[in-house]
């Protein structure tokens, strides 16, 4: 029998003995077997920490973020390979797209955060704060990339994308990865990590798997490794109590498997869209990868007075699934992952079966197309219905981790929310309802318990993503039984993997550390005006201070002819008894646009392509007419600015096929005493210099 092989220390290595045999779950026919038998685990973390991690360190979070891009498509151009391998673990296409092209979703999305970190190996994390009066001390945070290795110990229902977005996050943040995945799917895995490594994208020694058990792979970790585990919430603080773990404080990030809820409105009714919407989303909870995700929908809560009516509703929708083999296109769900699961599944059901009954579907019986009913490991959806919700343990603390859900009643708002809080944690809630004062009191009364909230109606039933769906860019994890962490998350999730240190200096010192002008750092002056210089040549502490421009009353009477703005203060004949002003005051628009007209050099065309945008801008002082304000303009910080690269000839846009950087300058208005009354951060698109 075919043997999968393990990526470990840069080589393609198979384990010792016969292995864990793996079936497809359709035909139930042999496909491979699994073995880690033999490997020297401690030696695969080493080369994690020792090769890995010092050549993902040297590169800046915009060369990672680039990296995991190229991956992306580099991946995107196999995708028939995986879908052919992703049938026999009983997936169909829809099962199939939401993990493999959603795994590859989310190397695009993580790769889109570089732009949210500066293109150094450091990041400032946070506001700075100035600590001494005459400004020559100050603290900030900074993140660097931990020195270890993350280690990922991933689930059987999401072989591609469980991988796929854990190490998006681990590797955009500098640390490389080993991942031990669900064994029974190991074999889909393996494929795209043969793909990846074939694609020399990645560092030598930034992934490395394992296809088999973990063995001691966890007595081994230290204090700079993080590990992350998907699965059932037993088996995570099982692995959670490892010595190493406790010992060195390793963080330790759990997803498990949880009572997910969905509710009800009490006002929806058959006759209102989201009725459908409703039924809809069970239906699609219910079937899709055969109810195998940590995400499903477990238990659904309803009206009391309209039980009957959903329970047919739902008994109607789930009859028209058709289950059977996923290569046929009108199969809309296939089997469980494997036998061990169909078994498991029926154990489950039968202990929720001790305080519910069934309402739809089989414990024994299903019907399934171009396929062996008992050689593939398919099972019937199973909708059960419980009366006593608040008597009953099993339906809150037991899951069934296949097709199943349970439906129960509630008596009223409050109701809803005492019962979904049973389960003790789950990773997402779904309330369906048309009034926002329901999903108010609903989300302030649930979101304790639950890590995710999903409020649908009609409006966004096209739009949204499902009850079932984490997103890259939200934090992924819940409270409690779901295991009390919190992965993904856009920047939230990437600092998982960095240091956070707090930092002490001089503004200068801290200047020249985080490559980020600070405030009362001392500045550069060159005698060439910043706008003259393309972006390689820009100095961060580069700056200007400009000659002094006197504001008249006629100034500030144009300008709010100008502009329309004829706000009170703005006028000079206003009675500004019991007013924050002493007399009439210059718009701080026009103090901003004065600024432009102080720094800007007007007279040829430079680097500087144009004005990106103003953040942070303040007006911190009244600016009457007499005053002189002048301008100091700081290069900040700079950044990288990709060139865009349209797929089709008709989308090229004019400069598009510019090299540029973005310029963060920070902008300071001073009046005639010296002191700021106004402060900003001016972004600038700069011309890279041409190359000879």
């Amino acid at each position: 029998m075919l043997k999968l092989e393990n990526y470990i220390t840069g080589k393609w290595i198979t384990g010792d003995g016969e292995g864990q045999p793996l079936f497809n779950a359709v035909t139930g026919e042999p496909l491979a077997a699994a073995s880690t038998r033999g490997l020297d685990f401690k030696q695969v973390l080493d080369y994690a920490r020792t090769v890995g991690n010092p050549a993902l360190r040297k590169m800046t979070f915009h060369q990672r973020g680039n990296m995991l891009k190229a991956l992306a498509l580099s991946l995107r151009n196999q995708l028939d390979k995986f879908y052919a391998l992703s049938y026999q673990t009983g997936a169909t296409r829809a099962d199939s797209w939401v993990d493999i092209e959603g795994g590859i979703g989310n190397l695009f999305a993580n790769a889109s955060l570089r732009r949210k970190f500066p293109d150094d190996v450091i990041c400032i994390d946070g506001e700075s704060h100035d600590l001494g009066k005459q400004h020559s001390f100050m603290g900030t945070h900074i993140l660097v990339p931990k020195e270890g290795v993350a280690v990922h110990i991933n689930a059987f229902n999401f072989p591609v994308w469980g991988m796929l977005e854990k190490i998006a996050v681990n590797l955009l943040a500098g640390v490389p990865a080993v991942v031990k995945p669900a064994t029974v799917t190991s074999f889909l895995t393996e494929a795209v990590v043969r793909e990846i490594i074939a694609s020399k994208i990645l560092p030598e020694g930034s992934l490395q798997l394992l296809c088999g058990a973990a063995g001691d792979l966890l007595d081994h970790v230290t204090a700079q490794d993080v590990v992350t585990f998907t699965g059932s919430a037993s088996t995570g603080q099982l692995l959670k109590r490892t010595a190493a773990i406790l010992e060195n404080n390793v963080p330790f990030n759990m997803e498990a498997d949880s009572l997910n809820c969905i509710v009800l409105g009490e006002n929806i009714t058959p006759a209102d869209p989201e009725w459908e919407v409703f039924i809809k989303e069970i239906r699609k909870e219910m079937t899709l990868k055969a109810g195998q995700r940590c995400t499903g929908v477990r238990r659904i809560f309803v009206p009391e007075n309209k039980i009957e009516e959903v329970s047919r509703a739902l008994a109607i929708s789930l009859s028209q699934t058709v289950i059977g083999n996923p290569l046929n296109p009108a199969v809309r769900m296939g089997s469980l992952a494997g036998q061990t699961q169909r078994r498991e599944v029926k154990e489950q059901l039968k202990k929720l079966l001790a305080s519910s009954q069934i309402v739809y579907g089989s414990l024994d019986r299903v019907q399934v197309t171009d396929a062996d009913a008992e050689k593939g490991a398919f099972i019937s959806p199973v909708l059960l219905l419980n009366d006593t919700p608040h008597q009953s343990v099993e339906p809150h603390t037991i899951e069934a981790f296949g097709p199943v859900s349970t439906i129960m009643p509630y008596k009223n708002r409050e109701d809803a929310i005492a019962l979904s809080k049973l389960g003790k944690g789950s990773l997402v809630s779904t309330i369906v309802t048309a009034d926002p004062r329901e999903a108010r009191d609903y989300v302030i009364g649930a979101a304790s318990h639950h890590g995710r909230i999903l409020v649908l109606n009609n409006e966004c039933a096209k739009e949204n993503t499902g009850h079932g769906s984490p997103l890259p860019l939200l934090v992924h994890g819940g409270p409690g039984r779901a295991g009390g962490g919190e992965e993904m998350g856009g920047i939230r999730g990437v600092k998982h993997y960095l240091q956070r240190t707090a930092l002490q200096g001089s503004p200068s010192m801290i200047t020249g550390i985080t490559g980020v002008y600070q405030p009362h750092a001392k500045g550069i002056t060159t005698g060439i005006h910043p706008f003259k210089k393309y972006f390689e040549e820009l100095q961060i502490g580069e700056q200007l201070v400009t000659e002094k421009r006197r504001i008249t009353a006629e100034d500030i009477d144009r300008f709010a002819d100008l502009t329309g703005d004829h706000f009170y203060a703005h006028i000079k004949t206003t009675d500004f008894s019991g007013t924050m002003f002493e007399k009439q005051v210059a718009h701080g628009y026009f103090i901003m646009s004065l600024a432009a007209g102080l720094f800007v050099d007007n007279y040829e065309k430079n680097p500087v392509l144009l004005n990106y945008g103003i953040d942070e801008l303040r007006f911190t002082k009244p600016v009457y007419p007499g005053s002189e304000v002048h301008i100091r303009f700081t290069c900040r910080e700079k950044l990288p600015n990709d060139k865009r690269v349209p797929e089709k000839p008709e989308d090229f846009k004019r400069g598009d096929d510019i090299d540029k950087g973005i310029v963060k300058w920070l902008v300071e208005f001073f009046d005639e005493t010296n002191e700021i009354a106004g402060v900003a951060t001016i972004l600038t698109m700069v011309a890279r210099k041409p190359v000879s």
